[in-house]
């Protein structure tokens, strides 16, 4: 598995970790980062995960309303946990990380839905991200 896809799961994983306990993401960030320093069998959190995840942290406000605003039919408390997560990571990425292809940010988040959610998250993420890329640059010009 590619670095930066490591790097994306534990991302993901944070996230929905502090999603599922209802915690700040920088807290589950440090415990996280804490746990690696004094477990061994515990991967360090390696510096793109750390990338993601304070990113995701400083836009989350602003990535929670573009889900809110475009995931047809569903409220974001009510979709499933891994898909809010994984739509959040996703949309930091296409959004903030200029150094990824838009490309690679959808399907990076399409293949953690496949992994990690249900039968019709991968298209549920492929088609609300889609429609983020369609609209990056107005979306890029709101957030600055």
């Amino acid at each position: 598995m590619a670095a930066r896809t490591k790097a994306r799961k534990r991302a993901f994983q944070i996230l929905f970790e502090a999603d599922q306990r209802g915690a700040d993401v920088q807290s589950v960030l440090a415990d996280w980062m804490r746990h690696a320093r004094t477990d061994p069998r515990q991967p360090p959190v390696n510096e793109y995960t750390l990338e993601l995840v304070e990113g995701y942290a400083e836009h989350v406000a602003r990535i929670d309303e573009l889900i809110s605003t475009y995931a047809v039919d569903w409220d974001l408390d009510r979709m499933p946990a891994a898909d809010r997560s994984i739509l959040r990571l996703g949309a930091h990425e296409l959004l903030w990380v200029d150094g990824t292809p838009d490309a690679v940010a959808i399907d990076e988040a399409v293949q953690l839905a496949k992994e990690f959610s249900t039968d019709d998250s991968p298209a549920f993420v492929n088609g609300l991200l889609g429609r983020l890329k369609e609209l990056k640059p107005s979306l890029r010009r709101e957030t600055h």
